[in-house]
This record gives C-alpha cells, sequence and structure tokens, in this order.
C-alpha cells in the first residue's frame, strides 16, 4: 500500500514545470561561481524562494541562503542545496558550457540547486497537504569544507526554525534513475595536509653542496604510499593522495624547499589520527635521512566531517522514495570514500538523511565498457569532478520528487 507521503508528492510533482527548471538549470551551469562567490547563484535561488512565498534572507554565513515558509504546528524539516562550483576547464561540449573561464559546475551543485528551488515551489503550492515549517537551505562553499560552519557560526539555528530534521541529496555516477540510500554510515572524513621540505638550494651542477629538497619530497611520496598499505588494518576503509608536489623555477637550480599536499580518507578519528602520525613520522624520518638542515613543516588543513546517516530516518525516506520510484530503484552502495560538510549543519546531534541521485545520461552508461559489472562502468563513466560530467537533464523531475517525497515523509499530514 502506497503511503499518503508518496501518494502525495506524487500529485503535488504531477504538473512540475520541467521545462522551466532545465531552463533554471542551464542558466546556472552556464554562469559557476567559486566558493564564498556564489552571489549571482545565491539571487537566483532567492528570486525563486521568494516567488513561491518564502520568507527569504540571504549573505547568511557569506552568501548563503534561507527561505522560511510556516505552515502551522508540526516538525520542522531543512532541505539544503550547495551552490559552488570548482576549478575545473569545462570540456563537456554542451551547448549551455560554462562562460567563465576554468570554472565549471564539475559536482553538479547547480543540479541541486534546480531541485531545491523545484520542490519549493510545489511544496508551497500544496501546503494544504503539510503541516509544520519549512526551511531551505542554499549554501556556500561546501567545495572547500567551510560553507556549512559559516552558516552554523552566522546563527543558522539561532536566527531561523530550528530544525527536527535535515535532508540532503548529491547528484552522483550512475545509471540515471537509482537511488542510493545507507542507514549509518554514508561518507567518509577528508583531511588535507601540507609538507615543507627544507633544504639548501644551488647550482645544479654541484649537488654536492646542497641539500636537494626535490629527491627528499620524491622519498617521501614513495614512502606515503605504506602507509595505507601497511599500516591499516584491511578491516578499515583508508584513502592517501597526494594531490601536489612543487619545487624550484628553473631546470639547473636547485631549490630550497618543496611543497607536497595531499589528502586523507578516513572512516573512524582512530585511523584519521593513525594515518597523520604516519605522514609526520614519513616526513621527519626522510629529512633527517637526507640531512635537511631544519624539520619538515606538516600542517593539517582543511577537514570534512564523516557524514553518518540516521537510521531510523534514512530508512524513511528510502521507504518513501521506494514508493515514489519503485523499488527497484533504491539500492544501498555503502559508505562512499568522498565526503561533504552536510553533517555540520546537524549540529548539536540533529537527525538527517543525505542520500544520492544517480544521473549519466543512458547513451553515456550504455556506452561504457564493463557489461553488466556495474562497478567496471562506474569507473569508465564521467564522476563528480572531472571536466567531462554531465548529468541527464531527464533527473531534473526526479531530484525534485525526492525532496518533496523527503520532506511530506517528514512533516504532519
Amino acid at each position: 500500500m502506497t503511503s499518503a507521503a508518496a501518494r502525495t508528492a506524487l500529485d503535488l510533482t504531477a504538473d512540475l514545470p520541467v521545462p522551466d527548471l532545465e531552463d533554471f538549470y542551464r542558466d546556472l551551469h552556464r554562469h559557476p561561481e567559486l566558493s564564498l562567490q556564489e552571489h549571482r547563484t545565491a539571487a537566483a535561488l532567492t528570486r525563486r524562494l521568494r516567488a513561491s512565498g518564502y520568507e527569504t534572507t540571504e549573505g547568511v554565513g557569506g552568501t548563503g541562503v534561507v527561505g522560511v515558509l510556516h505552515n502551522g504546528d508540526g516538525p520542522t524539516v531543512l532541505l539544503r542545496a550547495d551552490m559552488d562550483a570548482l576549478p575545473v576547464p569545462e570540456q563537456t561540449g554542451l551547448s549551455y558550457s560554462s562562460e567563465t573561464d576554468g570554472v565549471m559546475h564539475a559536482c553538479g551543485h547547480d543540479l541541486h540547486v534546480t531541485w531545491l528551488a523545484g520542490a519549493a515551489a510545489a511544496l508551497a503550492a500544496g501546503r494544504d497537504t503539510w503541516t509544520g515549517t519549512l526551511v531551505l537551505v542554499g549554501q556556500p562553499a561546501e567545495e572547500t569544507g567551510a560553507g556549512a560552519a559559516r552558516m552554523i557560526g552566522d546563527g543558522l539555528h539561532e536566527r531561523f526554525p530550528r530544525p527536527d530534521v535535515l535532508l540532503g541529496q548529491h547528484v552522483a555516477p550512475g545509471p540515471a534513475g537509482l537511488y542510493a540510500h545507507s542507514p549509518g554510515l554514508i561518507m567518509s572524513a577528508s583531511t588535507d595536509i601540507d609538507i615543507v621540505v627544507h633544504g639548501r638550494g644551488g647550482h645544479g651542477s654541484r649537488p654536492e653542496s646542497t641539500v636537494d629538497p626535490v629527491v627528499t619530497a620524491a622519498y617521501i611520496v614513495t614512502r606515503l604510499q605504506t602507509v595505507v598499505s601497511r599500516e591499516i588494518a584491511a578491516r578499515d576503509s583508508a584513502v592517501l593522495t597526494v594531490g601536489r608536489i612543487e619545487a624550484g623555477t628553473r631546470h639547473n637550480i636547485i631549490p630550497s624547499e618543496a611543497r607536497i599536499s595531499l589528502n586523507l580518507r578516513t572512516q573512524s578519528p582512530a585511523v584519521r589520527e593513525r594515518m597523520i602520525a604516519a605522514v609526520r613520522r614519513v616526513a621527519a624520518g626522510e629529512c633527517a635521512a637526507a640531512g635537511c638542515p631544519s624539520e619538515p613543516e606538516v600542517t593539517v588543513g582543511n577537514d570534512f566531517p564523516v557524514t553518518v546517516n540516521d537510521v531510523e530516518t534514512d530508512r524513511r525516506i528510502a521507504a518513501v522514495h521506494g514508493e515514489v520510484f519503485g523499488a527497484g530503484t533504491i539500492l544501498d552502495p555503502g559508505p562512499a570514500m568522498g565526503s561533504e560538510d552536510f553533517s555540520r549543519l546537524a549540529a548539536g546531534g540533529l537527525p538527517y538523511s543525505f542520500w544520492f541521485v544517480t544521473g549519466t545520461p543512458a547513451d553515456v552508461w550504455n556506452a561504457a565498457p564493463g557489461g553488466d559489472d556495474l562497478m567496471a562502468r562506474l569507473e569508465a563513466v564521467p564522476s563528480n569532478h572531472s571536466p567531462h560530467f554531465a548529468p541527464d537533464l531527464s533527473t531534473v523531475a526526479p531530484g525534485v520528487r525526492t525532496l518533496v517525497s523527503g520532506a511530506l515523509a517528514s512533516l504532519s499530514a
């Protein structure tokens, strides 16, 4: 038997203005903005929320947007969409490709904003079917991990109604039309680390008079590859990636320092601390072995927390999604190594559900090698942060329905 929330969601989204929402999405995609620079995006979302009847405030946490709709007694439900783009030159070939050089919505946040705007309008139009309060959040700076914390620091839960439950979603690679829920841990923690190796520079023809930080940095990078394989138990998931190594200015100059930037992905505080300690030890050991004039500088930088769904909340949302889209559309892929700052909006331990909406176009998915091996195909299609990442427009309406049905399953009928 279909629940009231699912039936109402289908009714409220039966006549979505899909062409208008697609145009809105294309406009956002053409005009991507980097973290904490989302002024145009925030203004566009604000106009949509106000047109739907929400009391809307801009500039929360920098460039964040908050829309509130009071509709009698009942729970307060927060729906969130992140707004920022990435410093990635677009290579999709879309007719609505980015018009900002070197910046692209390579993670699908333009689609997230479109979903939120569509859900806002549908829920406002159908307010006679539910009671409670909606808090809609356009969050800046998810990509840097700063946005949610900035909104909390700017009084998100004090200036606006404190939510009883938070809901969020993210587009992901996979055949369009699947909805991935994991009750409990769904996304990993992320930690950035920077290392500065101090050497003694000199002429490239006289390496014996120098302490070459480039060679030392190379040894550090190589040695770091054993941290996960030899220091982390096989039962614990972890990733260590060196994303940048920089040194020198000319072919024949041995520089005085080298810089290494790396990223950790972990799913428990104990593993994170063990890996940070290992990075410090490896860097110090290799620098000592090379005779560096001073110890390396190891700085722990930006971090993202783990995302752990409230089990009861996520199962309730997954159930209504199964009713709306069909039981075969719901899957539990287990925890991903990717990271999000969404859980910081749940300050104080508020329950939340965060899920994925797959959006790879059918022609791209069908052309991918791998046959019936889902994971092989996933590795072959463009993923988030790729310059070729282009979600299918067919996901516009379903992404609105996921938010609407999730909200209705959390509000009073």
